[in-house]
């Protein structure tokens, strides 16, 4: 994704060649600590090729390697992720939160998993050996191909997928405290609040600067009081905090779901939001053709009603999806949006993305269409004049946020 949520700030995605592997030096360290792991589960040495670069980011090299030497029957290629060192104590550490996810996952039978299955993890070497699920395509190569029903059947598997990962993991906070305690971290936090408490206060007056938008007061207490899906509520369940279209691989046993770096507790209703608001912390924040967003949402609430049946409830669903609708509205508007000096672009330059004033001008344009419909009309209001006042500062290719291109 484009967005860095640990930081806020849009962060340019480099894609990394595959079938390349980055440097001998990184893929030696990696195949090496790998092999440590493995040898230490299974009390016998194992050895491993490099096979394929996988991409990674600045913070982990990801390598698919095949087993070359091993007295056990594995797999014949298993996926190698090797975080680097953490050096700021301030934030997160990654490869904790990705370790204690991978465990929760693999600890659940094999058809309540939704992730890859854990092989072997090392907490001194930093790394986490993994079921390969081989060549599938993302999500995100399916909503950029070019066929639309290809698209519209992964966009469903992937909201069941969501719906499923929720409700297989209500009630397990306490399971993700404990691994999180062995894994010597103290505590765990979602990515997105702080980032996210400091939008809520600050957008009203970058909305002023940038746009000339006038202060709406009881739309802003609305936004504050959506501060309450980052507390503690009885909807909660685990939740990737990455849920965009290249962390979803499309496999013939359903879509499964990769990169757990700042995977957490939190409630249901913010992965939900990205049914509306479509991938709002993602580079490829496309729209999505009429009824799909509905389609999707029916298949995310035919799972989690089984654990939660209140909310095949309109009235208790549909308020709870306005509000992290707004949070992440106001969210994504504080990290995207240019400010008075800045010039607009795509969301990330380096990939099929969209401008950023187009994206945020139809995520304000939805949010003005759910407000009215659950009687919210300061919330209204206040979300046509943003929409308006981004069209009128950018102009014509603000308008209108193209459909993803399978669709077009």
């Amino acid at each position: 994704m484009s967005v860095d949520i640990t930081t806020g700030l849009a962060a340019p995605h480099t894609a990394e060649p595959h079938n390349a592997v980055r440097s001998d030096v990184e893929a030696a360290t990696t195949v090496a600590a790998a092999e440590s792991v493995l040898s230490r589960r299974f009390g016998a040495p194992v050895r491993l090729d490099a096979d394929e670069d996988l991409g990674g980011s600045d913070r982990s090299v990801v390598l698919r390697v095949r087993v070359a030497e091993t007295p056990f029957s594995l797999p014949r290629t298993m996926v190698v992720k090797h975080y680097h060192d953490h050096t700021d104590n301030g934030r997160p550490d990654p490869f904790a939160h990705e370790a204690a996810s991978s465990q929760l996952f693999t600890a659940l039978t094999a058809p309540e998993r939704v992730s890859p299955e854990l092989m072997a993890h090392g907490v001194a070497e930093r790394v986490l050996v993994m079921e390969d699920l081989g060549r599938a395509p993302t999500l995100a190569d399916k909503l950029l191909g070019e066929d639309p029903r290809a698209a519209e059947s992964s966009l469903l598997a992937w909201a069941r997928a969501l719906g499923r990962l929720h409700a297989t993991t209500a009630g397990r906070e306490a399971d993700f405290d404990a691994l999180m305690r062995r894994l010597g971290e103290r505590s765990w936090r979602d990515p997105i609040a702080n980032e996210a408490r400091v939008a809520l206060t600050e957008l009203p007056e970058l909305l002023s600067e940038a746009l000339g938008v006038q202060r709406n007061p009881d739309a802003e207490a609305h936004a504050a009081g959506t501060a309450h899906l980052l507390e503690g509520t009885r909807y909660r369940a685990f939740s990737p905090s990455d849920v965009c279209p290249d962390n979803n691989l499309v496999t013939s046993k359903g879509v499964r779901f990769l990169d757990f770096e700042w995977g957490c507790m939190r409630d249901i209703a913010l992965d939900a939001a990205y049914l509306r608001v479509p991938f709002p912390s993602c580079w490829c924040s496309f729209s999505l053709p009429p009824g799909m967003t509905e389609a999707m949402l029916a298949a995310w609430r035919a799972e989690v009603s089984v654990v939660w049946p209140d909310l095949d409830d309109d009235a208790v669903l549909l308020p709870r999806l306005l509000d992290a609708q707004v949070l992440w509205v106001w969210l994504s508007t504080w990290w995207l949006l240019p400010r008075t000096t800045e010039q607009d672009g795509p969301i990330d330059p380096n990939m099929v993305s969209p401008r950023r004033s187009a994206a945020l001008a139809d995520r304000w344009r939805r949010l003005h269409t759910d407000a009215v419909a659950c009687g919210r009309i300061a919330v209204a209001e206040h979300a046509r004049a943003v929409a308006e006042a981004i069209v009128s500062r950018f102009g014509a290719e603000a308008e209108r946020l193209p459909l993803y291109p399978a669709f077009r």
